[in-house]
């Protein structure tokens, strides 16, 4: 038995959102603020009572309706908003005894079994009398009637700001699967069956199903010589040792002879943390050259057994083995942060399972453990070793019993470790409600759904060099090494405002962008595509093109039905063939059109037209590629002597027509250094060469779409 998936309505930034949950390892990803802490900290609110709604769990659009809702215009009180958050289980034969409460029906035959909760008014005629009455009684200051200070409640909202918890509750339904659509959303008109609330026994039913753990960011782990958080490690351990350990067996007539014999007690605290301490080498920790663990006694009489032990790091002798030496041993303080963060959530999940596994008879059927950014002092490699090797840190479950595991994380070396399949990417909704919104994408629909050699490419691409992109705030796809060189100093001369955002910037060359279209438009990122026109001969034969790298001629843009041998560009946007159609291709045409109709977040900017000027000849020319485009924008500044390092300056220059250098170009960035042409741009300290406009066209259209507060801004 297994959660299969949950839907949330009105919390926070999701509105209404599916999360599907793989059977073992789930791992959410997005952009900060982009709904993940939520989608963990909603099983909070509804399933630990000691953790309290508040008004501002809400959407935001719900304090608008809150605010606006009036009974005197006849407004019913069922209207008001509640927060919904339904479970499904996909239930085995092992555990239907336990759900027989929840299904919908005796002809029930194997669908997920689903559990609605709602976080909704006790009673609303009552709620809405108390909140008129509490507005009624208000009173102003008689000093000053029309001063800054307005008496609560100033709306329903700040009502319910104090009144939220005594006003409202959760409430359970049973929901019959076959009354909802394939995503799990019931019919218009279907009403689930009332369970009940916690007082009438409701809430006891979930905790019987479903226990669910939460480990948060070790971020207060600190190197500091204080007795305060940072001895939570040593802690920790003795807490573990108290609730889940062998005890060492003694009373008090012993206590006086321990001094003198820390030996056996070592000896037995070697034997009790000696599985938890190989579950800890499974993930890596000491190998080769850190210090070995080991838990010795420092004992007070004072104090209780269990909380006067300690972690303290064993020295390597030279020759590898341990130092028998009690002066080698080192305090807690001082290893690392990031093996101390290690440990930690080792021995916190452990206990979490074992403490599951105690509860026999009320043990739930289900333990869900939900590890937020566990990367927090990790370096790389130990990132990528936990996530590898975390599911395997707890024992086989007996039959009927199954634990999943929820992680949140801003790690691409987290991601370096999983497929597709187990990713849940989160996106702020692109609507008119984007600032509170968000949308969760299951990554593994997209697996499934891709053809094979796409999605291998793909996910090795990612893999090996951009799994960033899950965290950016838009991507920037870029045809080779000068692109991904230059851009950045172009955005921090021209959009020093897009340094404020995550930018990730992928360099896919012209012919592999079109690859990522299918995932680009799946997770709904914003993405500019700066791509090259590539012009190359007609060729004579059937009237196609022929492919420069298969031996078809590369030629200026001027040359008469001229074609692109652009990937992306004939297969991907615009899907035009014709240097002539790409060129005359209006600007608001070249960002990707939904199935819809609507405009895209994604944009292709290449190659315009611009004015070259070159001694007496003024003409409209295009480069062929970026290189081209800016020796053609940068006609003067190229040819200037003193900057033959940049590699386009052409010898005799002065001497020849502008149709004529135009020609001497072409050729010399057939054969460019196009790594030393960047380098040599980045080492220059003039500034006044110009981008080239394509780029810069296509620079601010990525700074409207995500910084529109500073279209006017053009620095």
């Amino acid at each position: 038995m297994h959660i299969k998936t949950f839907r949330v309505q009105n919390f926070r930034r999701l509105k209404n959102v599916r999360v599907d949950l793989d059977k073992k390892t789930t791992i959410f990803v997005g952009a900060n603020n982009s709904g993940k802490t939520s989608a963990t900290h909603v099983f909070q609110r509804f399933l630990d009572p000691k953790v309290r709604f508040q008004i501002y769990d809400f959407t935001a659009d719900c304090w608008d309706a809150f605010n606006s809702f009036d009974p005197a215009k006849g407004e019913a009180e069922m209207d008001l908003p509640k927060i919904y958050f339904d479970l499904w289980f996909e239930v085995d034969d092992d555990n239907m005894h336990r759900v027989v409460d929840l299904l919908p029906g005796l002809d029930w035959n194997g669908e997920p079994v689903g559990l609605r909760m709602v976080y909704a008014p006790r009673d609303p005629s009552a709620l809405m009398a108390n909140y008129m009455k509490a507005r009624d009684d208000r009173k102003l200051p008689a000093a000053s009637p029309d001063g800054a200070y307005k008496p609560w409640p100033l709306n329903l909202t700040d009502y319910l700001t104090k009144r939220l918890t005594s006003e409202y509750e959760i409430k359970y339904y049973v929901l019959d699967a076959r009354k909802c659509d394939a995503n799990l959303i019931p019919e218009v008109g279907y009403d689930p069956f009332y369970l009940g609330t916690n007082p009438s026994g409701a809430g006891a039913m979930v905790s019987a199903l479903l226990k669910v753990d939460f480990l948060n960011a070790q971020r207060h782990l600190t190197d500091a010589e204080s007795h305060g958080r940072a001895e939570d490690l040593s802690r920790r351990l003795s807490r573990y040792y108290q609730r889940n350990l062998q005890k060492f067996e003694t009373d008090l007539d012993a206590l006086s002879a321990i001094a003198n014999s820390e030996s056996a007690l070592n000896e037995h605290f070697a034997q009790a943390f000696d599985s938890i301490l190989k579950s800890i080498a499974h993930l890596g920790y000491p190998g080769a050259t850190n210090a070995g663990l080991v838990v010795k006694a420092s004992f007070n009489v004072q104090n209780m057994l269990s909380t006067s032990a300690r972690v303290h790091y064993m020295l390597p002798a030279t020759n590898g083995a341990p130092a028998p030496d009690s002066s080698q041993v080192l305090p807690d303080q001082y290893n690392g942060l990031g093996f101390k963060n290690l440990i930690y959530m080792a021995v916190e999940i452990l206990d979490f399972h074992h403490a599951w596994e105690e509860a026999e008879g009320q043990r739930p059927p289900v333990h869900l453990i939900m590890i937020e950014e566990p990367e927090a002092h990790l370096h790389a490699q130990l990132q990528q070793v936990f996530i590898r090797r975390v599911f395997e840190l707890l024992p086989e479950p007996k039959p009927g019993f199954h634990t999943q595991m929820v992680v949140t994380t801003h790690s691409s070396h987290i991601l370096y470790e999983s497929s597709f399949q187990p990713i849940r990417y989160f996106c702020r909704d692109k609507g008119g409600q984007a600032v509170h919104r968000s949308e969760v994408k299951n990554l593994s629909v997209f697996y499934n759904g891709e053809e094979e050699a796409t999605r291998d490419f793909l996910q090795q691409y990612l893999k090996l060099t951009h799994c960033d992109l899950f965290f950016a705030d838009a991507a920037v796809l870029v045809e080779g090494n000068v692109e991904r060189l230059v851009l950045p100093l172009i955005i921090e001369r021209k959009f020093s405002a897009l340094k404020a955002c995550h930018l990730t910037i992928l360099e896919v060359g012209g012919a592999f962008a079109h690859k990522f279209q299918e995932l680009l438009e799946f997770l709904e990122i914003t993405t500019l595509a700066i791509t090259d026109l590539d012009s190359i001969e007609p060729s004579e034969h059937n009237g196609t093109e022929k492919n420069d790298s298969d031996g078809g001629r590369a030629c200026k843009t001027t040359v008469p039905r001229a074609v692109t041998s652009n990937e992306t560009l004939k297969h991907w946007f615009p899907k035009l063939t014709t240097i002539e159609e790409l060129l005359d291709l209006p600007d608001g045409e070249k960002v990707v059109q939904c199935n819809g109709g609507g405009s895209d977040n994604i944009r292709v900017a290449y190659q315009t037209r611009r004015p070259a000027a070159w001694k007496a000849d003024v003409a409209e020319l295009a480069g062929r590629t970026l290189e081209e485009a800016f020796a053609l924008e940068n006609l003067t500044w190229t040819q200037d002597p003193s900057r033959k390092v940049i590699g386009l300056s052409i010898p005799k220059s002065s001497q020849l027509t502008l149709d004529e250098l135009h020609d001497a170009l072409f050729k010399r960035v057939r054969n460019l250094d196009k790594t030393r042409f960047a380098l040599g741009l980045i080492a220059e300290q003039d500034t006044a060469w110009k981008p080239p406009q394509y780029i810069l066209d296509g620079l601010e259209w990525l700074r409207e779409r995500l910084l529109p507060q500073s279209a006017d801004n053009k620095g």
